[in-house]
């Protein structure tokens, strides 16, 4: 019987250098088949946690947890089988500029599989159908705008059916009406395919309405301020998670990076 945790992040310390750890001791669980949101301002580890999952970076303490397998970024065998399970929808899309809608959404499949042409094309038609843009499959990507974009790249990134789909902001730079389009489509594919779904945004509002469980995370270390389903989250009477989720500007977090008083940085005396 599987497990209903897919990944575990166990006392995980990260840091491009020794002087700074991005992660201290960082601990999470992360939900089988549901939609779990990492919350948070810039610079708390959000996005770095999604590439420790992967394997783009290997932990310096800790251990990562795949579906039962600790995740070895200097086992490339591993992390090839690993990266065949997960879809990864980068922050502004990272698609291919000079290949077609088409060939974007089927690079996954031409790189990890030996399908025939004639499936290929079939699965990205269908992948194209479930995000609304089959009728642009012979575009270009200077040609559709930025909205279509990132459901193109959500195509590409569910092209190989994965069991773990992650989201690095993925309502940055939409409209409003653009940014519901994103989240109505994140929660229908998680419901839809069984898969599990991390998402990583700034976006409160949009993460509440569509996830299972919140994370929210914060400098330094990636400190977990809390986590749970949306409505405990909203009706907490912490100051800093009431901050964060309500928007407001005075609160534990402050606007100023700490500094000596001004009037003594300017040579100014008391």
């Amino acid at each position: 019987m599987k497990s209903d945790t897919l990944i575990e992040i166990d006392h995980v310390s990260f840091g491009y250098d020794a002087s700074r750890l991005i992660l201290n001791d960082v601990t999470l669980r992360f939900p089988r088949g549901k939609v779990t949101a990492i919350l948070g301002g810039s610079g708390c580890g959000k996005t770095t946690l999604l590439r420790l999952i992967g394997g783009i970076h290997g932990v310096n303490r800790g251990r990562v947890v795949f579906d039962g397998e600790v995740v070895d970024a200097r086992d490339r065998g591993q992390l090839r089988a690993l990266r065949r399970r997960l879809g990864m929808l980068f922050q502004f899309g990272a698609l291919f500029t000079d290949l077609t809608v088409f060939d974007n959404v089927a690079f996954p499949l031409r790189e990890h599989t030996d399908l025939p042409d004639a499936l290929v094309r079939d699965i990205v038609l269908m992948k194209l159908n479930a995000v609304g843009l089959r009728g642009a499959a012979g575009l270009r990507i200077s040609e559709v705008s930025g909205g279509m974009a990132r459901r193109i790249a959500l195509a590409r990134a569910i092209a190989l059916d994965p069991e773990l789909i992650m989201y690095d902001e993925p309502f940055a730079g939409l409209d409003l009406i653009s940014m519901g389009v994103a989240a109505n489509l994140i929660r229908k594919l998680n419901d839809t395919t069984g898969a599990t779904s991390l998402v990583v945004s700034h976006d409160v509002s949009e993460c509440l309405a569509i996830s299972d469980h919140v994370v929210l995370m914060a400098a330094p270390g990636g400190r977990i301020v809390a986590q749970g389903t949306p409505k405990q989250l909203m009706d907490s009477t912490d100051p800093e998670v009431r901050q964060f989720v309500r928007g407001e500007p005075d609160g534990p977090v402050r606007f100023h990076y700490p500094a000596p008083p001004l009037a003594a940085d300017l040579g100014l005396g008391a």
